[in-house]
């Protein structure tokens, strides 16, 4: 049975949420900081402002290794970077620490029925048309969800960042193969998400 989840299922980043919209609630529009009361329209800004920084590293990064090793090698080293950086993800979020920002604060916007609106992520990669590189960058949410627990993996059913309008998810039960590519990274662990592993051809 598929399961319909949020792209940040972790009980922190519930937590999280509820504790600005509880600020926000209090503070008209704001949220408490550290240093007092901060504009929502401001975190927003902020939120934004880091998430396409984290893109465009992804791409500068993703462009070298392809103009440097050719299409096949290096996504084959960009897939199996974000395995790393998906599994340090996971980890982290084993300790309790946040994921992600949460999409009321400008990361995306999510509707009721489960499909996730204007990712910032994917909106990068389409400004610089680089959305076969850019979507790579999605295999974290499998990645991450098989460092916190082997036996489940987060995938897409759609990716904003590979062309699609919206993204959806759904929680799967993992297979023992898939498993043992995780573990030892081998190539073969893109198919963990097959929306993914169409990229761009959908």
């Amino acid at each position: 049975m598929v399961k319909r989840i949020s792209p940040h299922y972790h009980s922190f980043e519930t937590q999280r949420a509820n504790e600005m919209e509880s600020a926000e609630q209090n503070g008209g529009g704001k949220f408490l900081g550290e240093k007092g009361l901060v504009p929502l329209t401001e975190a927003r800004e902020q939120v934004e402002t880091a998430i396409t920084r984290i893109a465009l590293l992804h791409l500068a990064f993703s462009k070298t290794l392809v103009e440097e090793l050719g299409a096949e090698k290096g996504k084959e080293l960009i897939t199996r970077s974000i395995l790393r950086y998906g599994q340090w993800v996971g980890e982290r979020i084993k300790r309790g620490l946040p994921d992600y920002p949460v999409g009321k604060y400008g990361a995306y916007t999510e509707c009721e029925n489960g499909r996730v609106y204007d990712c910032v992520l994917a909106r990068v990669f389409r400004e610089f048309k680089e959305l076969d590189l850019g979507g790579l960058y999605c295999y974290v949410d499998p990645a991450k969800t098989m460092a916190v627990d082997p036996n489940i993996k987060q995938v897409h059913n759609d990716c904003a960042a590979f062309g699609d309008e919206y993204c959806t998810f759904a929680e799967l039960p993992t297979t023992e193969k898939e498993r043992s590519d995780f573990s030892n990274a081998r190539l073969d662990w893109k198919y963990v998400d097959p929306r993914l592993a169409r990229g761009t051809k959908g």
